[in-house]
C-alpha cells in the first residue's frame, strides 16, 4: 500500500495527521519494509507507518490472526487477549479483540493491564486456540509490541508466523475491517493464575523480599501470588511500584542494565531482606539480588538458571528424574546440563528463545519438560501451567528455594559454591556491540564466516557455524577450545529484536581437588575470571 493510500484509511486520526506532516524522506523510510514477526510476534516504536507499532497495523495483524486460525481449523474458538501498560496498549488490545470479535471468535480480553505470562497460563487453562498479548517487554518506553501464541500456550513459529505475515499484506485497509466490541472479562483468571503460581512454594517459613516490578505490570500479581504462597514479608520499591509506561526511574527498563536494580539493593539492604526480585515490564522474566558478604549483587541469568534447576531436579519424587527434561539455550551456561547428568534427567539445548525453550520435549516419547531457562534471566518453571518464562511463578519459587536452604543452614550463595564444587568452576559474560541497523550485524556475522579466528585469549578455538549444520538452525557461530583443565566458549550472534551483536562468553575451569569439599574455589575462579575478560576484550574488536 502506498503512503497516500495508508494515511487515508489510517483508522486513527493522530498517527494519518503525523503521517501527514512527514518529509517525503521519512515517508519512503517508514515505508520501505513493514515490521516484521520477531520473538513471537511484532514489536517496534510507536508511530504511523507499516513499519511501527499503530492502531492500523494492529487492526491488520488482528485480521491476518483471524484469518489463519481459521484456515487452520479454529473458526469460532476462544482466543485470549491481554495487555501490558505502555503507551497504546489499551487501545491495541481493544482493537485486536474487536477485529477476532467480529470475525466470530470468542474473545476473553482480560481486565486491566497485567504479566505476559497469566496470557500464556489462561490459553492453556482455557485450551484457548491462540492467545495476544500486547507488549514490548522489557524495550524503551518509545515501543510497544504485539505476542502471539498457538498451540496451547506456546510462542509461534515458523510456518505459522509466515503464514500471519502473508495475511496481513493481503488485509483489507485498516478502517474497512470489521469490528465488534467486546466487554473485559472478570479477573477469574487472573484468580486462577496467582494460586497455581502460588504452587511453586513447598517449604515452609517466612522469607523477607524486596521487589520491584520496574514501573511495569508485575507488582500487583506478584505480591498478590507471593502472598498466596504464605509470603507476606513484601517490601517493594514505592517509586517503580505502580505501571508507569515512561519508566522515569531507570535508563533502561531491563533488570540486566547497569543501574536498573540499585533502588532494589538499597532497599534490600535497608530492610535485611532475604532476597531481592526484580520483575521486567511485562514479568515475563526474573532477576535476583543476594547478600554477600562484600554486601548485595543480582545474580546472573546462569547463576539463577544452575540453582533454579538444580532445586527442581533434587526435589523431583523417587523415580521421576529419568522421565524429566531441562532445557537450556544454545547462549546459555552448559553447566545445566551437567546438573541433569548428575540427577540422571535429560537436558536439550535449543535454539535461542522460549518458542524453541517450550517446546525441548517434542518428540522425545515418554519425557516431560519441567523445568527451562536462558541466560536472559528467563525461567520457565511450571511447564504443565505456563509453557513460556514466568517471572512470577520463579519469584516464589527462588523463596521457597531460600527457605529450603535456610532450613539444612545454607545460603544461595553456598548452594552456588556447591555447584561449583561439583561441576566445575563457570564464569560466564556477556559482549554486546550495538549497532545502527541490523545491516552492520550481518556485515560482521559475513567477515567472521568467512575468515573465523583460530586464537581467542591464547586458546586454540575450533568455529562451528550454526547456520550451516545438521539439526536446527540459527544466525550464529558457536567458537571452542580448551587447555590445561580449562575450557573457553564464545557464541556470536545478532539480536533478533534490536540491532545489536550479541557475544557470549563462558570459561569453564575444573577445581584444583574435585573429591576435596574443603578445597578453595577462589583460585580457579580468579583463573577463569581473567580468562574470560581477556575473552572479552578479544570478542570487543569484532
Amino acid at each position: 500500500m502506498n503512503p497516500a493510500d495508508w494515511i487515508a484509511h489510517d483508522p486513527d486520526p493522530v498517527t494519518a495527521a503525523e503521517l501527514r506532516g512527514c518529509s517525503a524522506a521519512e515517508l519512503t523510510a517508514r515505508f520501505a519494509a513493514p515490521l516484521r514477526f520477531g520473538t513471537a510476534g511484532l514489536r517496534g516504536p510507536v508511530r504511523g507507518g507499516p513499519d511501527a507499532m499503530n492502531l492500523a497495523v494492529v487492526l491488520r495483524a488482528s485480521w491476518a490472526v483471524a484469518t489463519v486460525l481459521t484456515a487452520r481449523g479454529h473458526a469460532s474458538a476462544t482466543v485470549v487477549v491481554g495487555r501490558d501498560a505502555r503507551h497504546g496498549s489499551e487501545s491495541f488490545a481493544a482493537a485486536t479483540a474487536q477485529v477476532l470479535a467480529a470475525a466470530g471468535f470468542s474473545v476473553l480480553l482480560l481486565p486491566d493491564p497485567l504479566p505476559t505470562p497469566v496470557v500464556a497460563f489462561a490459553v492453556r487453562q482455557t485450551g484457548a486456540a491462540a492467545g495476544i498479548q500486547i507488549t514490548a517487554s522489557h524495550n524503551p518506553a518509545a515501543d510497544n509490541g504485539y505476542k502471539v501464541y498457538f498451540d496451547g500456550g506456546l510462542q509461534i513459529v515458523s510456518p505459522i508466523d509466515t503464514e500471519i505475515e502473508t495475511a496481513m499484506a493481503a488485509a483489507p485497509p485498516a478502517d474497512e475491517i470489521p469490528r465488534q466490541p467486546v466487554a473485559p472479562t472478570g479477573r477469574e483468571l487472573v484468580a486462577d493464575y496467582v494460586a497455581r503460581a502460588a504452587t511453586m512454594r513447598r517449604q515452609h517459613g517466612q522469607v523477607r523480599v524486596a521487589l520491584t516490578p520496574l514501573h511495569g505490570v508485575g507488582g500487583e500479581t506478584a505480591v498478590a501470588a507471593l502472598r498466596a504462597a504464605g509470603i507476606s514479608d513484601i517490601h517493594t520499591v514505592a517509586t517503580q511500584f505502580d505501571p508507569d509506561p515512561d519508566f522515569p526511574t531507570v535508563a533502561f527498563p531491563n533488570p540486566e542494565e547497569p543501574g536498573a536494580t540499585d533502588e532494589l539493593l538499597k532497599l534490600a539492604a535497608e530492610a535485611g531482606a532475604d532476597i531481592a526480585i526484580a520483575l521486567d515490564p511485562d514479568a515475563d522474566r526474573c532477576a535476583l539480588g543476594i547478600p554477600t558478604s562484600e554486601g548485595w549483587r543480582m545474580l546472573t541469568g546462569n547463576e539463577t538458571g544452575w540453582l533454579l534447576g538444580d532445586y527442581l531436579l533434587a526435589e523431583l519424587p523417587a523415580g521421576r528424574a529419568a522421565g524429566a527434561v531441562v532445557a537450556s539455550s544454545v547462549v546459555s551456561s552448559r553447566m545445566l546440563a551437567a546438573i541433569a547428568q548428575h540427577y540422571g534427567a535429560r537436558h536439550v539445548e535449543t535454539l535461542t528463545g522460549f518458542k524453541w525453550l517450550a517446546r525441548a520435549d517434542t518428540g522425545l516419547p515418554g519425557a516431560t519438560l519441567i523445568y527451562a531457562y536462558e541466560e536472559a534471566i528467563g525461567y520457565c518453571v511450571d511447564p504443565e501451567a505456563v509453557r513460556d518464562k514466568d517471572g512470577i511463578s520463579t519469584a516464589v519459587l527462588a523463596c521457597d528455594l531460600v527457605a529450603a536452604l535456610r532450613d539444612r543452614g545454607a545460603t544461595l550463595t553456598a548452594a552456588l559454591e556447591t555447584l561449583a564444587r561439583r561441576h566445575g568452576v563457570h564464569v560466564t559474560d556477556a559482549v554486546t556491540r550495538r549497532l545502527a541497523d541490523p545491516s552492520e550485524a550481518a556485515a560482521v556475522m559475513a567477515r567472521l564466516r568467512a575468515d573465523p579466528p583460530k586464537e581467542l585469549a591464547g586458546f586454540a578455538v575450533a568455529a562451528t557455524d550454526l547456520l550451516h549444520r545438521d539439526g536446527p538452525v540459527t544466525d550464529a557461530l558457536d567458537f571452542t577450545g580448551s587447555r590445561d583443565g580449562t575450557s573457553v566458549r564464545v557464541v556470536v550472534r545478532p539480536s533478533g529484536t534490536e540491532p545489536k551483536l550479541k557475544c557470549y562468553l563462558e570459561v569453564v575451569r575444573e577445581p584444583s581437588d574435585p573429591l576435596d569439599p574443603l578445597a578453595e574455589l577462589a583460585d580457579d575462579r580468579a583463573q577463569a575470571t581473567r580468562v574470560c575478560a581477556a575473552l572479552a576484550d578479544a570478542v570487543r574488536d569484532w
